[in-house]
């Protein structure tokens, strides 16, 4: 699956670069400039890791790493802070609000680049196997099968990707944006409600044995695959 990385940076040169290493190596890029159009674009668009540099005009990025960590919608997100402050002081500083890595600048973009693979390795462990496991659900994505409680579970081709996609991020909220991007692909047409037909499909199989429904619409937001329905 290819990842979505927001790199908020307001140097524009700084910017195409990160971009263009990041791009080259499969990645999908979204860019801000400023620190209030990052937080905005980080809640809308559910990257899965974020480029933040530390010297922002208006809203530092200090300030935005301690929204997005206050936030249930982005608290989980990785961020790599981009900064030009190399002493230790700093760097702990920015680690404690809630970086989950820091390059000091003048940087090389292939170091960026590695230690972005790094963190989401790290976040996402499932992501490099060949099996996904969530309450009493199964998937495995080799023989492309899926079972409950050790009953096997028949999905059709986009139920099934929809599942992956859910089961690699548990409690993650998708929007119905970022689904039909992560499901169907940015060049396909098709309409939001479909994901909801969708939903209630792979919803109606995974609950045919009478199992409890793993899956949560936060109204006006999405879908998380998540037990906890508190929130």
């Amino acid at each position: 699956m290819e990842h979505l990385v927001l790199i908020v940076e307001d140097e524009p040169p700084q910017a195409e670069l990160l971009s263009y290493n990041l791009q080259k190596e499969g990645f999908r890029v979204l860019l801000a400039q400023d620190g209030e159009e990052g937080l905005l674009m980080a809640q809308e668009n559910a990257p899965d890791a974020i480029v933040l540099d530390w010297m922002l005009p208006g809203l530092s990025g200090i300030e935005v790493c301690r929204q997005l960590r206050g936030s249930s919608e982005t608290r989980e997100i990785p961020i790599l802070m981009l900064t030009a402050r190399g002493e230790e002081e700093d760097r702990v500083r920015g680690i404690e609000t809630g970086a989950d890595d820091y390059v000091v600048k003048p940087y090389s973009p292939r170091e960026v680049v590695a230690r972005l693979k790094a963190l989401l390795r790290r976040a996402n462990p499932s992501l490099s196997s060949e099996a996904l496991q969530y309450a009493d659900i199964a998937m495995d994505l080799a023989q492309h099968k899926v079972n409950r409680g050790g009953q096997a579970i028949h999905l059709g081709p986009t139920e099934f990707r929809l599942l992956k996609t859910l089961m690699e991020r548990p409690s993650r909220v998708f929007s119905r944006e970022r689904l039909l991007d992560l499901v169907w692909g940015r060049d396909v047409y098709v309409e939001d409600r479909t994901v909801d037909v969708h939903i209630r499909r792979l919803r109606k199989a995974l609950n045919d044995g009478g199992g409890e429904d793993v899956i949560r619409t936060v109204r006006g937001e999405g879908y998380a695959i998540d037990l906890d329905k508190g929130n």
